[in-house]
């Protein structure tokens, strides 16, 4: 008899390395599943429609919201996101590790809809100054939009509680190892 899969839902406020941690952990697991999500932003570039998002229109998006094809969906920085329900519920019962990449208000919709399915894990920055000159370093956002950041990243902050597991992104290859060994000892039980 198979075992049913698990989720596990990364979180971290933007520019603590989430992505990146998720990517090295994918390319380390490759039995874990990444969850694609469904936005309405536009490409960053490098992206690609079908491996980092799937891409739509707010107006396909809402469409696709109405009939309960997303098991979580938020609006971030001005852009709706979303998680596909159907794949996450044929992988879960194809006994399938899945891993999320979405943000904590996402995170705690999940943890209520699949309690004994999910495993939380909160990617914290090593201090606030560092999540600064992480968000400055990307030379992605203006100055206001940084702030912003910040400010929505002290929010966030406060859910870590929330989790069952948090880890430090002090350096990357550390927080990588501890991403590992929180996933080993989840999927042993």
């Amino acid at each position: 008899m198979r075992t049913r899969g698990k989720l596990f839902v990364i979180s971290a406020p933007s520019g603590c390395g989430k992505t990146t941690l998720v990517r090295r952990l994918i390319d380390d697991k490759p039995d874990l599943v990444r969850s694609v999500s469904v936005t309405t932003r536009l490409p960053r570039p490098g992206e690609k429609d079908g491996v980092d998002y799937h891409f739509t229109s707010k107006k396909k998006f809402l469409a696709l919201a109405k009939k309960g094809a997303f098991l979580e969906s938020e609006e971030n920085f001005g852009h709706l996101y979303g998680t596909p329900r159907r794949f996450i519920e044929a992988n879960l019962e194809n006994g399938s590790n899945v891993v999320l990449n979405i943000d904590v208000k996402g995170a705690i919709k999940v943890r209520r809809a699949y309690p004994g399915d999910s495993v939380l894990i909160f990617v914290l920055p090593p201090s606030m100054a560092a999540l600064k000159r992480r968000l400055k370093s990307r030379k992605s956002d203006s100055p206001a939009a940084i702030e912003k950041r910040l400010k929505i990243a002290r929010k966030e902050l406060s859910f870590r509680a929330r989790y069952d597991h948090k880890v430090i992104n002090d350096t990357l290859a550390d927080a990588h190892r501890r991403l590992k060994e929180i996933v080993k000892k989840e999927t042993a039980v």
